[in-house]
């Protein structure tokens, strides 16, 4: 083609992407941006001041990558822009906000959770608005110039930002006030700048477990306990608190008890640390697994997720494991993860058993594929990855079905635990956080804890126990670090590291 045989100048070159990446990737920073202002001059100032800032940074790092790398910045500049058209999909279609935690999200992402994701509109958005133009970027010969050249406009564009940013001083208390949505909206830098900062907290963060004190006493009871941490459950949707619909169908005739719950986080990771953890900290403290193994406890993990601390213990046991010990078990649901539980747990010769199981069944966005066709009891359901192309109705009604499937596994454990009544027994369900379903155009999780919807805090903490001493306590609310204050007291394990007041168990 004519275009790419005949060369054209760096600036303007230049010119092109930054203004192409301004107009196709921005709608989603100028609606926002729109939101958030009262309208009269300042706020036309302020829309102008974005504008120009953003052509003139994005013009100065495209500049400097191709004079200085040439080719290899080329290849930056077209990785860019399909990097871009990926997050415009998720910002468009699921209302996400791209900060260093939401990165986070996606670096620990596994290939069977990020392929829900893809569409046909997906794969549009990625070709036309990533692809075509990045085969442009690529393919288009650009004269460089000479370094006088360069120094000329890169002067220009920084001292043009300099002088737009310095002159509206004024309107610095407000950008600071908004600057948390508006830059996880600005493309690329939303997702450039924000990898680097969670690779910067996660190597700032202790390697090593800070180890808790130990156990001064183990009560000689035989026990069994089974952690359940749920995947995105979010509590005014389980009818055990109310919710008009029958969700809770099989826990409802288990004598179990609904306690209220928040979330210490909207993510996973963070989450299911919270669940495990003695308290709120950055430090990393030996979490519960750990500190029972040590204690003597016999401890194992069931596992169909990702993003816990890590486990020390000898029998953890993702799905491959899993399968590898029960080949021929279909493996499509998380019942799997229930499979040779009891079994198990007999052929345990110490006195205190302690289980976790991490499930999947509610995270989004296909609800629909994660529960067997015989808990689909509310229909319509969603069909779609693209949440917000669906109605409400149908979407609710997907997720629906699989907290129903949640809670059937619930009484599968139960009754497994029932099948030992020379042993004092108890289930605790705890999510890892809540989840959006289209509130307020939020989707899903992962919301920064500042601004995060009680749609994805809210989370139900269910508990139930075979043992006639062991009292749950009158609490208004609980959280996350009641699970291993709680846990502690039903074992017997008396230790410096135990705090009454975040334990949900009373004391005989």
């Amino acid at each position: 083609m004519k275009l790419f045989n005949e060369k054209t100048s760096l600036t303007r070159y230049s010119l092109v992407i930054s203004l192409y990446t301004l107009v196709a990737f921005h709608f989603p920073f100028f609606r926002h941006l729109s939101q958030c202002l009262e309208g009269g001059f300042n706020a036309w100032m302020i829309v102008l001041l974005f504008v120009l800032v953003m052509l003139a940074l994005n013009f100065l790092v495209t500049y400097l990558l191709v004079y200085c790398l040439r080719g290899v910045g080329k290849f930056l500049v077209a990785f860019l822009l399909v990097g871009n058209a990926i997050a415009l999909y998720f910002v468009n279609n699921y209302e996400v906000l791209i900060t260093d935690e939401m990165m986070g999200n996606v670096l620990r992402t596994q290939y069977s959770e990020a392929s829900g994701f893809f569409s046909l509109a997906f794969v549009l958005y990625v070709l036309l608005l990533g692809i075509v133009p990045g085969v442009y970027a690529l393919r288009r010969k650009v004269d460089c110039g000479n370094w006088k050249q360069l120094l000329s406009r890169l002067g220009i564009a920084l001292a043009s930002m300099l002088v737009l940013i310095f002159g509206n001083m004024s309107n610095w208390p407000w950008i600071d006030r908004n600057s948390t949505e508006l830059g996880s909206l600005l493309l690329p830098w939303s997702y450039v700048v924000n990898t680097f900062r969670y690779l910067d907290a996660e190597k700032k963060k202790n390697v090593k477990e800070i180890p808790l004190p130990d156990a001064t006493a183990v009560s000689a009871t035989k026990d069994v306990c089974v952690l359940m941490i749920g995947e995105s459950a979010r509590r005014d949707h389980f009818s055990l608190y109310g919710y008009p619909k029958e969700t809770n169908p099989y826990t409802s005739r288990d004598s179990v008890v609904a306690l209220v719950a928040d979330a210490s986080a909207t993510y996973t990771a963070a989450g299911v640390r919270a669940i495990l953890e003695p308290k709120e900290t950055k430090e990393l403290y030996e979490i519960l697994p750990n500190y029972l193994e040590r204690c003597g406890v016999d401890v194992s993990w069931r596992t169909d997720n990702w993003g816990e601390p890590p486990v020390h213990t000898a029998r953890y046991y993702h799905k491959a494991e899993l399968r590898e010990r029960f080949p021929g078990v279909d493996d499509t649901y998380d019942e799997f993860l229930l499979t040779g539980l009891e079994d198990d747990i007999r052929a345990s010769e110490a006195d205190k058993v302690f289980v976790v199981i991490h499930g999947y069944t509610n995270h989004g966005p296909a609800y629909n594929t994660n529960y067997p066709p015989q808990f689909e009891v509310f229909t319509p359901v969603c069909n779609t990855v693209e949440m917000s192309k669906t109605s409400p109705l149908e979407l609710n009604n997907a997720y629906d079905n699989s907290l129903v499937y949640t809670d059937w596994l619930m009484h599968q454990v139960i009754e497994v635990l029932r099948a030992f009544p020379d042993r004092r027994c108890c289930m605790l369900f705890v999510s890892d956080h809540g989840e959006s379903l289209g509130e307020n155009n939020l989707y899903m999780h992962g919301v920064p804890m500042a601004m995060a919807p009680r749609e994805q805090l809210e989370i139900p903490f269910i508990v139930w126990t075979s043992a006639d001493d062991l009292r749950v306590k009158e609490l208004e609310k609980v959280g996350q670090h009641h699970v291993f204050h709680s846990v502690l007291r039903f074992f017997g394990v008396e230790s410096p590291a135990f705090e009454e007041e975040k334990c949900i168990f009373a004391k005989n």
